[in-house]
Order: C-alpha cells, then structure tokens, then sequence
C-alpha cells in the first residue's frame, strides 16, 4: 500500500527579502520640523509628487491636489495669515497671551523655515454623485481617506530621498484663510500641509506592542 506524502512547508517570520526595505523604511520614518538651510531640486520634488498620486484612490477618482511652496515670499503669506486666525483663535480660548505668542511664533517659524511646503487639498470635483446624504458623506470620507493615503505616500517617498518631512493639520482649522490666501480654486479644500527638506534633527519614536491595538480573528 502507497502511502501518501505531504510536505511541510515551514512558515517564516522574516518578511520576504523584498518587503524588508520597505518595512524598515516604514519604521525609520519620522516626523521632522527642523531642516539644512538648502532647497530641494524641482526632480526630487516630482518624484515625491509622483508617488503621491499612486496612492490607492477610491472609485479611481485621484481627489489629491498639491500646490507646492518654494519660494520665500508665499511661504511668508501662507505662515502669517494662518498665525494670525490661530492667534484670533487661541485669544478667544481664553489662553494668556505669552502662551498665545510662543504658539503662534513655532507655528510659524515652521512653515517659512522649511526648504518647501506642499499644501494637501482635496477635491470633490469628480466624485459621484448620491440622491440622498447617508451616501453622499461617505463619499466625501472616502475622498478624505484617499488623501490621507496620498500624503503617506510621499512622506515615505521623502524619507527614502534621504529628506526630512512633517504632515501638519492647521489648514483644517483655517480653511477659508489658507484658500483665499493662496488664490485656490473653490473645490480645492485644504487638508493639510506637509514641510519638506534635507533633515537637521535626528528624532526617536517608538510604537504601542502589537497586541494592544490588534485582535486576529
């Protein structure tokens, strides 16, 4: 009698030899608000850009736009006109007013700073359309969602360039300020905006185990 032979394949723990770049990539990023006082070239910039746009989209739409900021002077309109709303805003929190100035002035100083900032906006201007609002929301979520994946990308892309980067969120709270500062189409909603150059800081992160933010099932 023939006996059936069954292999075993031995599962492993270590990645494939492909992902282990990337996933050390992924754990190596950081997020970096100090930078050498050297611009970043224009092809470097397309290549963070480009790996941008790849990022997986709902429904295909590609809802990123970016509008990139290189030069001095739009930098400096950008950064006084949100310092002045988060002043306005932090007044009327009932902050004190050296700790209203201390936060303004290292808001700003990050953004005319940096080499480059490349505002996140998003688009809804092919997304599809719903008759009734419970799909019509989650329609603009996924737009947001897309985005959100879109900006990973390039923070990834930065790092690998051997740039520092930092996603920072105050255009959500200054929509309009940022919008019309910067003279953007109406259906670009600003997102966020992420500062961009040669890193002049070394920065340590660590992460929660596995176990506490995962359940297999």
């Amino acid at each position: 009698m023939l006996l059936a032979r069954h292999t075993v394949h031995k599962v492993s723990t270590s990645p494939p030899f492909q992902a282990d770049p990337l996933l050390r990539l992924i754990r190596e990023r950081r997020s970096i608000r100090r930078f050498e006082d050297r611009p970043v070239p224009r092809p470097v910039l397309e290549r963070l850009l480009q790996a941008a746009c790849w990022a997986p989209s709902a429904h295909n739409r590609q809802p990123w736009r970016f509008i990139v900021l290189a030069g001095a002077e739009d930098k400096q309109r950008l950064a006084e006109a949100m310092a002045a709303r988060l002043r306005a805003d932090l007044r009327a929190d009932g902050w004190d007013e050296a700790t209203v100035n201390r936060d303004v002035e290292r808001s700003c100083q990050r953004l005319t700073s940096a080499p480059t900032v490349i505002l996140v906006c998003l688009s809804m201007g092919g997304a599809d359309s719903y008759p009734d609002e419970r799909r019509q929301s989650f329609e603009y979520l996924m737009a947001v969602q897309s985005v959100a994946m879109a900006a990973q990308n390039l923070l990834l892309a930065a790092h690998a360039e051997g740039l520092g980067a930092c996603w920072m969120c105050a255009p959500l709270f200054c929509q309009d300020t940022v919008r019309e500062v910067l003279d953007l189409p109406d259906d670009h909603e600003p997102q966020g905006v992420i500062i961009v150059g040669y890193p002049a800081e070394a920065r340590q992160k660590t992460r929660e185990p596995l176990e506490t933010r995962v359940v297999f099932r």
